[in-house]
């Protein structure tokens, strides 16, 4: 990471909002992103995140939240450089506790029912029954680069569930369909001092709110169908659509969730490896995770 670009970003952010330059500390930095806490001369504090395609678009699905009544960070001000996105905004301080299911339940159920941004991605259900394909596509790259070499596996794991996608798809637009977080975790249901505010909208698309709720409990341990199912329950009993339960694409509603979220975690990965990140040296760490992401999905979706 370019201290001098995100150094540069702040002093630009600071000049929009007329404060002198605070002091930093980091809170999370990564390769295409970070996030800072800032405290300026007055001991007032902000909190200052930067970022890279294809986390870019965060300032944009923010200013819309906000607009439509989301509890969200509040944007003071954001500025571009050499294709990064920096933002200055809200400091929420360190939270009173984790959020729990019940508490990921209301944040779903509040987005899920605010009207969909249009300047954001869409993914139905074409959307849907493409991602094995593009998956593959990213492989092939991928071997054409000498890597990922002995990963027959993979290639076959993919073919079977780009074979029977156009069937598992259907259903990809009952509601909910809109706002999808996509990086819905109990951590980024912030919950402090002045109530809960949802964060981390980067990737934020159109597309099944089930989608959400299949990433809430998180992808390190193997799927369970069952605990979604009491999450979808819950879901509805707080007010989110009825259709939540429905069975798609001949699945029941949590399989369907689980196998298709798995599936677009599997394309990102690939997309990463090959594109974003484009690290031959962290294969070893991405080829063991989609392995066992795309069993789950061949399981799920009964491929």
């Amino acid at each position: 990471m370019d201290q001098s670009l995100t150094t540069a970003l702040l002093d630009d952010l600071c000049a929009l909002v007329g404060k002198p330059l605070p002091e930093r500390a980091e809170i999370r930095v990564w390769g295409m992103s970070g996030v800072e806490r800032v405290t300026f001369p007055d001991s007032t504090t902000a909190v200052f995140k930067y970022a890279k395609e294809p986390f870019d678009r965060e300032a944009q699905a923010l200013r819309v939240a906000h607009q439509r009544g989301l509890p969200v960070p509040e944007l003071h001000a954001t500025a571009m450089r050499d294709k990064w996105l920096g933002m200055l905004m809200d400091d929420l301080g360190t939270p009173v506790r984790d959020a729990d299911d019940l508490d990921g339940v209301a944040a779903a159920v509040m987005l899920h029912a605010a009207r969909p941004a249009g300047g954001l991605p869409l993914l139905d259900g074409a959307g849907l029954a493409a991602l094995p394909g593009r998956a593959l596509d990213h492989l092939q790259q991928l071997r054409k680069a000498d890597r990922w070499t002995d990963c027959d596996d993979i290639e076959t794991a993919l073919g079977k569930i780009s074979a029977s996608a156009e069937a598992r798809v259907q259903g990809a637009t009952l509601d909910p369909f809109g706002w999808v977080h996509s990086e819905f975790h109990p951590t980024s249901v912030h919950i402090g001092e002045n109530g809960w505010h949802l964060l981390d909208f980067a990737r934020a698309f159109t597309g099944p709110g089930l989608i959400d709720l299949a990433s809430y409990h998180g992808t390190t341990e193997t799927p369970s169908p069952v605990r979604l199912r009491v999450f979808l329950e819950q879901y509805v009993a707080a007010g989110g659509h009825e259709d939540a339960l429905a069975a798609r694409g001949g699945l029941t509603a949590e399989a369907w969730a689980l196998g298709w979220h798995r599936m677009w975690a599997v394309e990102w990965f690939m997309e990463q490896a090959i594109r974003w990140i484009n690290d031959p040296t962290r294969d070893f760490a991405y080829i063991p995770v989609v392995r066992r992401h795309l069993n789950d999905v061949v399981q799920l979706l009964e491929v």
